[in-house]
């Protein structure tokens, strides 16, 4: 059965991409490290008619990642990844601590890096595939109180137009996401937005996504339309 690989898919952008990946028919296989939210999102997938597997990884253990997805890749016909999962902390730079850093560096670069990397050599034999970088708007423009998160996301946008350039006559279509914030728990624990709530649902950002996807990019501000 064709599968669609969705990090961090146990929550905001990545369950609402998951959702319209299994309306679609595609095998869900549901990555993060939170085996109860993966666990919720299945049941919820499985009660729609689709189909979805819980994928236990840290993204950031290379060989974990390239294991599993070794493993996975003999049961299912990997089509799609989603690079999805994303660690945010914010504040001036000045008061970011380096564990901090270590986070959303590890996260953000290195476990789209070992994803991709480890999903490509899959993704090549397929005569579809797709790989979409949910990158956000912090890789477009800098911005106040998000020096390193920027960081990170600059890097990713790097990273996707690269692939985009070494791999335009190869089977797959690499997208580059670009949203603004959403009205997620991607928030809790901070004052950096004010009103989550005047934001864009996930649901929403997800289905534009949807509506675009034969893009190389895709720009999505944060205001509601």
């Amino acid at each position: 059965m064709k599968a669609v690989m969705i990090t961090g898919a146990g929550s905001g952008l990545g369950k609402e991409l998951a959702f319209l990946f299994s309306k679609q028919g595609y095998q869900l296989l549901l990555i993060g490290r939170t085996v109860e939210k993966l666990t919720a999102i299945k049941k919820d997938i499985e009660a729609l008619g689709g189909n979805a597997t819980i994928v236990p990884i840290d993204i950031r253990n290379g060989e974990q990642v390239k294991e599993k997805i070794e493993e996975l890749s003999q049961t299912y016909q990997l089509i799609g990844l989603v690079n999805n999962a994303g660690v945010g902390h914010f504040g001036p730079f000045e008061e970011i601590d380096e564990q901090e850093i270590s986070s959303m560096l590890d996260t953000n670069i290195l476990g789209t890096i070992l994803m991709t990397k480890a999903a490509l050599p899959h993704l090549l034999k397929t005569d579809e595939a797709r790989i979409m970088n949910i990158i956000s708007t912090a890789g477009l423009r800098g911005k106040v109180n998000e020096a390193v998160y920027c960081a990170s996301k600059f890097a990713v946008r790097g990273f996707t137009e690269s692939l985009q350039k070494e791999y335009e006559k190869s089977n797959i279509k690499i997208t580059g996401i670009y949203m603004g914030g959403m009205d997620t728990p991607f928030w809790a624990g901070t004052d950096h937005i004010k009103n989550p709530s005047a934001l864009r649902s996930p649901k929403e950002v997800a289905e534009i996504i949807f509506e675009q996807l034969d893009q190389e990019s895709i720009i999505i501000e944060s205001k509601k339309s």
